[in-house]
Order: C-alpha cells, then sequence, then structure tokens
C-alpha cells in the first residue's frame, strides 16, 4: 500500500468521439455554448483563488508526515494516525489535481493550468521522498504483529487490504533511500506523456487539405476523425493519407516519447526486481501474467470471426477491395443516424431502465446537474473521459458530442464509468473506494450493451437496424480486437526493450504494421492496410499508461456476459451487479468479477463473446439476403 497516490480515475476512452459542427467543419467558441451543457466546477472550487487557499493548506501540512517516523509499528494506535493522515491528504490532493486537470483539458493551448498541475506534481513528488520510510519501516514487523493490530483497532480494518498488499508485494519494496528515489522518480517518468500530449493535442501542425467538392479543411485530429467517417471514398482516401503523412513527418519526435515511456517502465521494473513490465504493471493487483497472455491468444484464434466481420463490411460497402480507411465509413446507404444530445439522453434514460430507479435517477442527475462538458471547443481535449477522482462530491465526464450515434453510445459509456465511480465512492470508505483498471471498462461496456438492446428492440426499419447491427459489430472491432492489437503492440516494443534492442519511430511503426496487417488480413487480401497506417501507434495516447489497454478487451468480455444475464430479468443478477459497482477495490478485480458472475481466467467469456458476435453477423446476413431477393 503506497503511502501517498493521486487516486484518479481518468478513464479515456480509446476511440476518439467525433467533434461538433457549425459552419462546414468549424466548431463553436467556448463562450458560445450555453451554460448547461458545460462542467460546472465550482463544485470542486468556486475559484481558482480558492484552489490556491486550498493547496497553501496542504503544503503546510505535509511536512507533518516526518513525525510519524519510527512510531509505527509500536502501537495500533500510532499506526492508525499515520493512515488516517495519508487518507486525509490523498483525498484533498485528488480534488486539487481534478479541478487543474480538467480545466486545463478545456484549452489545452491554456498554459496557466499546466504550470498548477506542475506545481501540484513537484509538491507530492517531495512528499513522497519525505514519506518513503512508511512502507519499509511497516514491513520491518512480521504480519502478524500487523495483524494484531487489525484486530485490536477496529478502524484499521479499512486498511486491512492494503496493508496484506504491502507484505505481498514484500519482496518489490526497496530500502527507505531507494523508496525515496523512487519517489523523486516520479517528475520524471510522467514528461513523456506531457510531451506527447501537449505536442500532439496544442503544438503539432496540422496538414490544409482540399476536398473532392473544393473545400479546404484543416486537418486537425478533430476534423480527421469527421472525415474519417464520410461517406466520400475521396474524401476519406484524401484525410487517411495527408493525416497520417503528417504524423510521419514527426515520427523521430513521436518514437523518442514513446520510448522515453518504455524506458521509464524498465526502470520501475528493473528497480523493484519484477521479472518484466508486464509482471511489474499486473502484480500490484493481483493479476497473473497469464490473463494478459490469454488474452492475445483468444483474441487471435477468433480472427476468423474478425476476418467475417470485415467480408461483411465489404459486401454491404460494395467495394472490390476493403481497405483499412472503409472501416469507419457508414455502410447502409440514405441512413443518417444522427441525435441531439437532449434526444440521446433520453434514448440513453430508457435503454438504462432495466438498472432501476435508483441508477437511472443518478443518471438524470449526471445529465441535468451538469457534470457533462458536452460540446468540442479549440484547444479541448479531444476523446472522451469519466474522471471519478472527486470523493466527496461526484464524477464528472468530458465529451465532444457531434451528434452521431457513435456520440450517443459514447455518452452511454461514459456515464457507465461515472455510475461505476458514484456507486463506488458511495459505498465504500475512501481506502477501498478506488477500483482497478482492470475492472474499469466493464460498466461502460456494460452501458453500450444496454444501449445496443434497446435500440435493435424498437427500430422496424431493415435499413436503420442494419445500421445499428454494423455499429455494435463496430465495438467488437474497436472494442476487443483493436484493443487487443494494440496490446499486443505494447507487449511486443516492451519485449524488444527488454531485449537490449533499440525503439525508435522506425522500429515502432514496422512493428505496429505487421500486427496490424496480421488482425485485418491484409496478406490473405481481406482488408488492404495501406503503408502510411504504420504511423497510428503515434497517435494512440493510451501507449502512456502503462498495460492499459488490454482491459478495455477484458472488460468488453465480461460486459456482454453479465449484461445479458440482466437484461434477461435475473434480479439476482442485477442485485450482483449492483454490488460489482459498489465494490470499489474492497477485493482483486479478478475476485470482484467472479462474484458479480464471470471467472476472466477462463476462456468461457472469449467463447460467449465470439458467439455473440457471430449471432449479430447472422442476423446481419439474412436481412442482407432478404434485400437481395
Amino acid at each position: 500500500m503506497k503511502l501517498f497516490k493521486l487516486k484518479s480515475h481518468l478513464a479515456t476512452l480509446i476511440v476518439l468521439t467525433l467533434v461538433a459542427t457549425t459552419n462546414g467543419y468549424g466548431q463553436k467558441n467556448r463562450e458560445e455554448i450555453p451554460e448547461k451543457y458545460k462542467w460546472n466546477l465550482a463544485d470542486l472550487f468556486p475559484s481558482d483563488e480558492a484552489w490556491r487557499t486550498a493547496f497553501s493548506d496542504i503544503t503546510t501540512q505535509l511536512d507533518q508526515v516526518e513525525k510519524f517516523k519510527g512510531t509505527l509499528t509500536q502501537s495500533s494506535g500510532n499506526l492508525l494516525q499515520a493512515l488516517e493522515f495519508n487518507t486525509s491528504i490523498s483525498k484533498e490532493a485528488s480534488k486539487l489535481y481534478s479541478y487543474v486537470s480538467m480545466n486545463s483539458d478545456l484549452d489545452t493551448r491554456n498554459m496557466k493550468y499546466t504550470g498548477m498541475k506542475q506545481e501540484l506534481q513537484q509538491l507530492f513528488s517531495k512528499f513522497g521522498a519525505k514519506a518513503a520510510f512508511i512502507e519499509p519501516e511497516i514491513l520491518t514487523a512480521d504480519w502478524e504483529k500487523i495483524d494484531g493490530f487489525i484486530k485490536q483497532e477496529p478502524k484499521l480494518e479499512v486498511y486491512r487490504k492494503g496493508l496484506e498488499d504491502m507484505f505481498r508485494t514484500k519482496k518489490h519494496t526497496l530500502s527507505e533511500p531507494e523508496e525515496r528515489i523512487m519517489a523523486l522518480s516520479r517528475t520524471i517518468s510522467g514528461v513523456p506523456e506531457s510531451v506527447f500530449g501537449t505536442f500532439s493535442d496544442a503544438e503539432m501542425p496540422s496538414p490544409e487539405v482540399t476536398l473532392s467538392n473544393g473545400e479546404k479543411v484543416k486537418l486537425t485530429s478533430s476534423e480527421y476523425n469527421k472525415l474519417r467517417g464520410s461517406a466520400n471514398r475521396n474524401d476519406r482516401e484524401i484525410a487517411f493519407k495527408a493525416y497520417w503523412d503528417n504524423y510521419a513527418k514527426f515520427k523521430a519526435t513521436f518514437g523518442e516519447t514513446l520510448n522515453g515511456k518504455v524506458n521509464a517502465d524498465l526502470f520501475r521494473f528493473r528497480a523493484r526486481h519484477y521479472s518484466s513490465s508486464l509482471e511489474a504493471s499486473l502484480y500490484p493487483n493481483n493479476i497473473p501474467v497469464e490473463v494478459y497472455q490469454s488474452l492475445i491468444t483468444n483474441v487471435n484464434k477468433s480472427l476468423p470471426a474478425f476476418h467475417r466481420y470485415l467480408n461483411i463490411k465489404k459486401r454491404m460497402m460494395g467495394v472490390d477491395t476493403l481497405k483499412y480507411l472503409d472501416l469507419y465509413a457508414p455502410v447502409v446507404k440514405d441512413v443518417d443516424l444522427k441525435y441531439s444530445y437532449e434526444d440521446a439522453t433520453k434514448i440513453i434514460l430508457e435503454a438504462l431502465k432495466p438498472m432501476g430507479a435508483e441508477y437511472v435517477a443518478t443518471v438524470k442527475k449526471a445529465i441535468d446537474e451538469r457534470w457533462i462538458d458536452v460540446y468540442p471547443t479549440p484547444g479541448k481535449r479531444t476523446g472522451a473521459y469519466s474522471n471519478g477522482s472527486s470523493y466527496d462530491g461526484h464524477p464528472y465526464i468530458l465529451l465532444n458530442y457531434n451528434n452521431f450515434y457513435n456520440d450517443v453510445s459514447t455518452v452511454a459509456h461514459e456515464l457507465g464509468h461515472t455510475m461505476h465511480s458514484y456507486f463506488s465512492n458511495k459505498t465504500q470508505p475512501y481506502p477501498l473506494a478506488r477500483y482497478e483498471t482492470f475492472v474499469a471498462e466493464v460498466a461502460s461496456t456494460f452501458n453500450e450493451v444496454l444501449l445496443f438492446n434497446y435500440m435493435i428492440g424498437t427500430v422496424k426499419d431493415d435499413d436503420v437496424k442494419l445500421s445499428l447491427l454494423m455499429s455494435w459489430l463496430d465495438n467488437f472491432k474497436g472494442t476487443l480486437f483493436r484493443q487487443t492489437q494494440f496490446a499486443e503492440f505494447e507487449l511486443k516494443i516492451h519485449e524488444v526493450a527488454e531485449q537490449g534492442k533499440p525503439l525508435t519511430g522506425d522500429t515502432f511503426s514496422k512493428i505496429y504494421k505487421d500486427i496490424t496487417d496480421k488482425y485485418y488480413g491484409n496478406d490473405q487480401g481481406i482488408c488492404k492496410v495501406d503503408d502510411y497506417i504504420s504511423m497510428e501507434w503515434a497517435y494512440i495516447p493510451h501507449f502512456y499508461r502503462t498495460f492499459y489497454v488490454y482491459q478495455y478487451s477484458t472488460s468488453f468480455t465480461a460486459s456482454i456476459s453479465l449484461a445479458e444475464k440482466v437484461m434477461s430479468g435475473d434480479q439476482n443478477a442485477l442485485k450482483n451487479y449492483m454490488k460489482f459497482l459498489s465494490a470499489g477495490g474492497s477485493d482483486y478485480p479478478i475476485e470482484i468479477l467472479k462474484n458479480a458472475g464471470v471467472d476472466m481466467t477462463t476462456s468461457e467469456p472469449f467463447e460467449k463473446t465470439t458467439a455473440a458476435m457471430n449471432k449479430v453477423m447472422d442476423e446481419i446476413e439474412k436481412i442482407l439476403d432478404k434485400k437481395k431477393k
């Protein structure tokens, strides 16, 4: 159990959401957006001045940690005081960090909040160095003594799991001077991600392209996301080539930033005496490396189902050769599935009714009380996420809503994260409220399953149904296969580095292209992957969150199983799922999922997911065959 850790629940959607338009491909300035569509960050701090006061207050408290030195194993009371001090500091720090990070995300060009984030990071790096004695000191005792303290002092019970983890990972805990160095290194290890985010979101120049109708467009990431879903194949070709060719101009820079992140991971696993970067990432949460490896193995076995999906897409698009640039394009002609944000929220509230009155009422509260920042504006962080790190407050959602059905799905997705954070924070004491990333995507994809089933049950038109069925299949592509593809890439680049081989922009591109070719059947002629796609790795922010992306895939498979049970009307399944949402970090993630009804140590969830995917494809082919007659 680390004495201090910023408790951030930023679960960023890897498939970046599309961007709202006002005039052509433009977007509104923030002051033009009505207040009801913006975050109310005053729920955290009413002003920057109030934040600064709180920052000063916590700064004066941090030195108090040194008074606990040499006392932790003397009595249960001393241990409790130290841990409660940590709880108080951690809770306030999360609130402070949420305020500045979310303000920064509203305009990444504004360096004011970037500077405030850096102040916090430096402050708590120094605090971590001062507090480095705590774990080594606790570990000088044997577990029987600490267990006795817990039995003697009931208030220590909420810290039991953290203390058990500390002893479980004892062999990876260093001496006090070494732990101090590890704490100080945090200010350095986060630099690659910061450089990547600042450069890609704020400073990287965007190319200008001329579309097939003669319109000139500045190809920002938002406009690229829009154009890659265009019905005009020529425009998609223009956008794809220009966008990735532009990334290729900075291949060396992106290669250095990602290499810096991988090297930071290598430093961590070697310093803490793990056998690999993967083990160092998974072991603290008690997740066997076999779970990660099994995911890659099972998904590779399921590639025939993925290739069936690609062949269906080719058939529906009526193209001789399916290309990678076709994957985001509409496949049903004359079906323009667009929804205003108001319509989207109404649909979602209806779709979530199987979850019960309390769940739906909380979702409505999130919508009505400005927990959500809805529309894109210049400089705003791309994509979407839910931040549930304000324990005594409420979660927040960042969106870039653009009226497409995928945006409706994104809203449902992020509301799933928000409900997970809300119920965990409401139910669990602070030390046990933070759920681990392994289960972080279950609630989000669960909501998507409910949305899909509601939509399919309400539409009668075959073309609309086809569009929705294909959109759901696209979820299998984007969440199960694409994220596992990313996970395989991430594992490979770490293995290369661990073998002492160099990682450059060229190396990353070759590894990425080889894996992408395999997944999309490039060599078998199933889907042509153009050479410029080799730069796509440079676009993925989650590669800077070590071994995170695989959890999208494992969570998706878990949510498919859980949602089917709840939708069947099984009240016991709903009860178990609500317990899952409320469990936070009260147990290890594998066990929490087992209690909810799914065992991720077996191949069964993957088999059920593949079967569900094939069932959807059966329905699509049935409709296509009927239309052909």
